[in-house]
């Protein structure tokens, strides 16, 4: 049996959505394109007790995150600092959107 350390815990981070058009098709794309920039890790991303695959574009969308809403990223795997902080950066910028 393997104990989980809290090494080995999932990072988890909420993150307010700041771009005008909120979670559209654009953004979940590019969400899912850094996700699989790090394949050793899995990613998970929240709102409203809803929890989708990080790498399901329509799985994001369907979660309908508007501008100023939050969601929680949950990451695990040998790559989840990294994964985790390219996410968050993308999302802090706007998801490289104008507004």
């Amino acid at each position: 049996m393997t104990e989980t350390t809290p090494k080995d815990a999932p990072l988890q981070r909420s993150v307010t959505i700041p771009n005008q058009r909120g979670l559209h098709a654009r953004a979940a794309a590019k969400f899912v394109q850094v996700v699989a920039r790090f394949p050793q890790a899995k990613i998970q991303v929240s709102k409203d007790g809803q929890t989708v695959n990080g790498e399901s574009i329509m799985g994001l969308m369907m979660l309908a995150g508007t501008q100023g809403s939050s969601i929680e990223i949950s990451a695990s795997g040998s790559e989840a600092r990294a994964a985790m902080e390219a996410l968050i950066s993308l999302v802090e910028g706007k998801f490289g959107e104008p507004e």
